[in-house]
């Protein structure tokens, strides 16, 4: 039998607090996998005594420092030869397949192709060390099953489809090249060059590679900027760190340097770019904590569906489309971005004032009455978005008890996004100024006066 409870006190309650969110770390560095990995890196040039690998609480993997990393020093430097590039590819026992096929293949399929065949290799693979301590898995939308699918903000639900399609896509239409690599295969090419072998491969290039401009060649079509960066690529983001990252010609070292530096045995991080969250899902499988690039999008389609009731409202629409105002509409925490609030501004014009909206779109002023119409009608649709929002989460929650480990991974990121959603969205309705009104109420109608302002 449980024996009695009690209540903790404040001071025992802020001890436990704390401590929770201390984050703790363990290294890898001794695990056979990292051993195999530093060995391989060696061997190849690279010498680190700055950083080892470790498996964070609030991360999970990444790279720890074993010393203090001040601003300005080099926190890594990776020579071209541990470089996974598609000069490696066409120098491998792959490039006569690869400079003999017509039409020419992208820098990014020669890639994925050759980390196929490598994985398909095992220990046998000269980068079997690296790619042994690729993940198995991604939490990319490519990977997203249809449930996960449907619980994603509409603004970013058509963006994952078409990352999933797109990497369908590309192992339908290149199944003649896959079936010309037979001869170095052992087993029928069908069982490696699977859909789920080539979207492994693919996560892995597009999640883990550095940019890197390589020449132009006679054997492959379009921009190359990929490389692998085996250990570098241990590293995570982090909104607020700066870092200084390219290829050094001088050293022939890809180079990465602390501008806000680290302290010993805490986490290092760099700087993937300034992105929002949604693109962080999209373009890497993970959500950042209080990222201040955050943003919520407001879609075409919510917008036609608030204002249903406008009879001018096509027009208007298509004036938007063809002024290319209907991209990057969005609500921060701290309210609606400018480029919504024009654009509701208009929406607010009747059709008699046509030759006015142009002038609008440039920044002119409209009346009183239109602007708090404008208000209120961006009230709606965050109040909209925040319904659809929690529909979502509970949605979420009932998947999550239903699903397995893989689908539980990618529910967790989706629901991070989420909760993010919801946080910007309260906190834009604040801004805004209002009480919380339900979602289902009539939107006001809009002004009858035909002046501007």
């Amino acid at each position: 039998m449980r024996g009695r409870s009690h209540r903790a006190g404040r001071a025992a309650r802020k001890r436990r607090q704390k401590q929770e969110s201390v984050v703790q770390s363990v290294s890898l560095c001794h695990q056979l996998q990292y051993v195999r990995l530093m060995k391989f890196l060696h061997q190849r040039g690279f010498t680190s005594t700055l950083l080892q690998p470790a498996l964070f609480t609030d991360t999970g993997r990444g790279l720890q420092a074993l010393k203090t990393i001040k601003p300005g020093q080099l926190l890594i430097s990776l020579p071209q030869s541990c470089l996974l590039t598609t000069s490696t590819v066409l120098d491998s026992y792959l490039g006569q397949y690869i400079k003999s096929w017509k039409p020419r293949l992208s820098p990014l399929l020669a890639l994925c192709a050759f980390l196929v065949c490598e994985r398909h290799r095992g220990e046998a693979s000269d980068w079997f060390p690296y790619i042994d301590v690729l993940p198995a898995a991604y939490t990319c939308p490519s990977y997203f099953t249809d449930d996960v699918m449907a619980v994603l903000p509409t603004s970013v639900q058509r963006r994952a489809l078409e990352q999933r399609e797109s990497v369908r896509e590309i192992h339908s239409l290149n199944q003649d090249f896959f079936r010309s690599l037979q001869p170095i295969l052992n087993q029928p090419v069908e069982d490696v060059f699977t859909y789920e072998a080539l979207r492994w491969a693919w996560c892995s290039v597009n999640t883990r590679s550095v940019f890197m401009s390589h020449p132009s060649n006679d054997f492959l079509s379009g921009q190359d900027v990929y490389a692998l960066a085996p250990f570098l690529d241990l590293l995570n983001h982090r909104p607020d760190v700066q870092v200084k990252a390219s290829f050094n010609d001088v050293t022939r070292c890809y180079e990465i340097r602390s501008v806000s530096g680290t302290l010993r045995y805490q986490q290092a991080f760099i700087n993937y770019g300034s992105h929002d969250n949604q693109r962080l899902m999209l373009e890497y499988g993970f959500v950042a904590p209080s990222n201040p690039h955050s943003v919520v999008y407001i879609s075409t389609d919510l917008l036609i569906d608030v204002l249903r009731g406008d009879r001018s409202l096509d027009q208007k629409i298509k004036f938007l489309r063809e002024n290319d105002f209907l991209h990057n509409l969005t609500v921060s925490s701290e309210g609606p971005s400018w480029r919504l609030m024009t654009a509701l501004r208009l929406l607010s014009l009747p059709q008699t004032l046509y030759h006015h909206w142009r002038a609008v779109l440039l920044g002119q002023s409209v009346c009183e009455e239109r602007e708090e119409w404008s208000i209120r009608t961006a009230k709606t649709i965050c109040q909209r978005l925040l319904q659809d929002t929690h529909t979502a989460l509970d949605k979420i929650s009932l998947l999550l008890r239903q699903g397995d480990q893989s689908v539980v991974e990618q529910l967790d990121v989706v629901k991070l996004l989420r909760q993010e959603e919801r946080c910007i969205l309260g906190s834009c309705l604040e801004a805004l100024g209002g009480t919380l009104k339900q979602p289902e109420d009539p939107l006001p109608r809009q002004p009858d006066v035909d002046t501007v302002s």
